[in-house]
């Protein structure tokens, strides 16, 4: 979107200062000095770093105007610049409202996506789908927070038909506060499981928290909802928009609106279903690996019948639709061994999910490199405990890299997981996963180079 400085005073209750020309028009904001594109408003966000101490890398890269505070702009020191500045109270406020108020802008629909697991597959997947029929924009990677939603919005191409909003939780209220900056259409909603317990504290405050997006839909919306998971649909009584439930086959195939039938996997665990839908029946074939991507073509699916979208064109585009990276990533080490790097974040749900493909692959050994669950709280020990369970049960053998929580003798970190699978063969599958901050992708890469 293009904006001129009055336009993001008057959207932020800002002032723009009278030195330089103030109806020039800006391309897009960023907040990361970068990335950011030519000719871009730069937010100046104070955080664990205070952003306007990059304002001069800003500049550099070519920032057509600044969001500041009014500490920086008063502050004597500050240098002289030849761009457009707008001064607010908060930045990280302004940013918030110059989100609402690109929603402002756009007349199509708004699609809110959350869940415990598989949001951000889903986001990408019904980018695809809906991206077959109409003009779309999509948060880009995971960028589902106060600043990822703004940033989406207010960066979405003025003949956006469709927004493809990702909403994350850490806390109660939080989605609510997302909503209210991005007012979504159509809300889907694809799981209730173990992730931020140590904020939430159990899975009834998780349901609380997601529930959230399907409060805020209009009553002309729809909701999209996993008829598999008990808590998500029992959310249709929290909204007086629409209801379409979908479901991969588990217990909610009785109810739903979207089901897949006759499910199958290709020796690359590459998914092949039959999706009934109320505007047909269609075949599928899935890029994106794992049969719990299922479900989240399921959404994608629903979400772009709902807006118009034909179904064969929809489906056409799951074909070669790829997720976002780190997740479910199969490639081949030079030896021939399977990698399959879902290492992105991990909660008890997902490890699960991908415990269950690795089984799946054709292998004469199945390997999990593991790490931490971060944010279990109270739960830590019970899932991490039930994750090595269930490895067992499946006949995966289970390293764990910088954690005993396994309850198997750990390995110090990504040199000595490399060293220790040195001996992988053309006949070998290997899994590496980790909540985010274990950094686990820079083993999959060791491994895919040696």
């Amino acid at each position: 979107m293009l904006w001129t400085p009055r336009e993001v005073a008057a959207a932020t209750d800002g002032t723009v200062e009278e030195a330089v020309a103030t109806q020039q028009s800006m391309t897009g904001v960023g907040i990361d000095s970068r990335a950011l594109q030519l000719g871009a408003i730069f937010v100046a966000l104070r955080a664990a770093r205070d952003g306007h101490e990059w304002i001069g890398a800003a500049l550099r890269a070519g920032a057509g105007g600044l969001l500041v505070d009014d500490a920086w702009a008063g502050s004597a020191r500050r240098p002289m610049v030849l761009v457009p500045v707008i001064t607010v109270a908060d930045t990280a406020d302004a940013l918030l409202a110059l989100g609402g108020a690109a929603r402002d802008r756009l007349t199509g629909a708004v699609v809110g996506v959350t869940g415990s697991v598989g949001k951000t597959s889903t986001k990408d997947l019904m980018a695809a789908t809906l991206g077959a029929g109409l003009r779309t924009t999509a948060s880009a990677r995971s960028f589902n927070n106060e600043l990822g939603v703004p940033l989406t919005l207010a960066n979405a191409p003025g003949d956006t038909e469709v927004a493809v909003i990702e909403m994350g939780a850490r806390g109660p209220g939080h989605i609510r506060r997302l909503c209210q900056v991005a007012r979504p259409t159509v809300g889907v909603v694809t799981a209730v499981a173990l992730a931020h317990t140590e904020v939430f504290g159990d899975l009834d405050a998780v349901a609380t928290a997601k529930r959230e997006l399907v409060a805020a839909l209009p009553a002309e919306g729809t909701a999209v909802l996993n008829a598999d998971d008990a808590r998500v649909s029992a959310m249709a009584g929290a909204t007086a928009a629409g209801v379409l439930r979908y479901s991969s086959g588990g217990g909610g195939a009785a109810v739903a609106d979207v089901l897949a039938e006759d499910i199958s996997l290709d020796a690359d665990l590459r998914p092949r279903f039959v999706a009934r839908t109320p505007w047909g029946s269609v075949e599928v074939v899935l890029e994106a690996r794992g049969a719990h991507q299922v479900g989240n073509a399921l959404a994608a699916l629903a979400v772009a019948g709902v807006l118009g979208v034909p179904l064969d064109a929809a489906a056409a585009a799951l074909a070669a639709a790829e997720v976002s990276p780190w997740r479910m990533e199969l490639r081949r080490t030079p030896g021939g061994a399977v990698v399959l790097n879902d290492a992105y974040n991990a909660n008890p749900a997902s490890m699960a999910a991908a415990l269950a493909a690795l089984a799946a692959l054709p292998a004469d050994r199945h390997i999990a490199v593991l790490g931490e669950m971060a944010e279990l709280g109270d739960h830590r020990d019970e899932e991490h405990a039930a994750i090595a369970l269930l490895a067992d049960r499946l006949g995966v053998e289970l390293l764990a890299v910088r954690t005993g929580a396994y309850g198997v003798e750990p390995i110090g970190g990504i040199d000595e997981a490399v060293a220790a699978l040195v001996s992988l063969g053309p006949h070998d599958a290997v899994l590496v996963k980790a909540s985010r901050v274990a950094g686990l992708e820079r083993l999959a890469a060791r491994l895919l180079d040696q």
